[in-house]
């Protein structure tokens, strides 16, 4: 329902499944919860893409990882449609630090500086949880621009994000 564009309905979601509203309230929670599992289940497996098919390590890795990840987001239309929408909701969604996507990414890019870090090959000059988190809000600002500050979103700027997360690893511009 999500990727085609329809809004969620739980009450019509339970009749197409046959089931109970209580038991679907018991299996996802509320409406958030559910299409924050359902944004979910469409990163997690585009980061481990990212990561598989991004070649080399340190600085260049994670930028890597990043324009992988957010290139691909930036042109996702099933998302643009959903903040088309309904922006503010779409938003809160996307970026609150109470939804379930926006602490999730912050966590797997954490993980992946921590595994860099680890590997010995990325020597960041700040903590690795606030770096990992002020990526994400870079990210956000490029891909939600449209909603955020009234100007469409621009692979251009998306690639000065990518300079700017350089930057923040310590690496060479």
């Amino acid at each position: 329902m999500w990727l085609k564009g329809e809004k969620i309905s739980l009450a019509a979601l339970a009749d197409d499944l046959h089931i109970g509203r209580a038991t679907l309230f018991r299996w996802v929670g509320n409406r958030d919860l559910l299409i924050g599992e359902i944004l979910w289940s469409l990163y997690e497996p585009l980061y481990k893409e990212a990561r598989a098919q991004t070649p080399g390590h340190g600085v260049d890795y994670v930028v890597g990882v990043f324009r992988h990840i957010n290139m691909t987001i930036l042109h996702f239309s099933p998302l643009r449609k959903f903040l088309h929408q309904d922006p503010e909701y779409a938003l809160k969604m996307l970026t609150s630090s109470h939804s379930t996507l926006h602490a999730r990414t912050v966590e797997v890019n954490t993980r992946l500086l921590k595994d860099e870090v680890r590997a010995g090959h990325l020597s960041p000059p700040m903590n690795i949880q606030s770096l990992s988190y002020f990526m994400v809000r870079i990210a956000e600002s490029c891909l939600y621009s449209d909603i955020i500050g009234g100007r469409e979103p621009r692979d251009e700027e998306l690639e000065d994000a990518c300079t700017a997360v350089r930057i923040l690893l310590g690496g060479k511009v």
